[in-house]
C-alpha cells in the first residue's frame, strides 16, 4: 500500500507543474542592440524574460484578446542595412501565428522574412538537453519514491 506521505508528495508534484505551465520564460533580445542575439546567439540569464510580467504589444491587442503570451518567438527581419534578429515573448495562437508574428504596422520599412515560435521555457535560444534531462530525472525521483 502507498502511504499517505507518498501520495501527498506526489499530488505536490504535480500541483506545482500544472500551476508553472502557465508561466513561460523567453529570451528578449534584439541582434542590433545586442550583436549576442544574432544567429551565432550566444544565451545570457540576463537575456531571460518571464513573460507573465510583459503585456502584448498594443497593435496586437485588435486581433485577439490573449493578454498572457502563450509561447517565445524568433523573428528574422528585413530591414534597410542587415536582417536583423529579435527573439521574444509570442502572444497569439501557436498554430496560427499568421497574427502573433505580425510586425508593428508603424515600422512599415521592415519586412518579416520568418517567425520561428515554440512553447517551452527559454526554447527561442539555441538548442540544449538541460529541461529534457531535469525532466526525466524528476520522472525517476517520483517514480522511485513512490515504488
Amino acid at each position: 500500500m502507498v502511504s499517505s506521505e507518498k501520495v501527498i508528495l506526489a499530488l505536490t508534484v504535480l500541483a506545482t507543474l500544472a500551476c508553472t505551465g502557465y508561466a513561460i520564460k523567453c529570451y528578449q533580445c534584439d541582434s542590433i542592440t545586442n550583436p549576442q542575439c544574432g544567429k551565432e546567439f550566444k544565451s545570457k540569464e540576463s537575456l531571460v524574460l518571464d513573460c507573465t510580467k510583459t503585456a502584448a504589444p498594443r497593435f496586437l491587442l485588435n486581433f485577439f484578446p490573449v493578454r498572457n503570451a502563450t509561447g517565445c518567438m524568433k523573428q528574422t527581419i528585413a530591414t534597410p542595412g542587415t536582417p536583423q534578429i529579435i527573439r521574444s515573448c509570442f502572444f497569439g495562437d501557436v498554430k496560427n501565428t499568421d497574427n502573433g508574428c505580425q510586425l508593428d504596422p508603424v515600422l512599415f520599412i521592415n519586412k518579416l522574412q520568418s517567425c520561428e515560435v515554440c512553447t517551452k521555457d527559454e526554447c527561442n535560444g539555441s538548442s540544449s538537453l538541460a529541461p529534457i534531462a531535469g525532466v526525466i530525472l524528476l520522472f525517476f525521483g517520483v517514480a522511485r519514491l513512490l515504488a
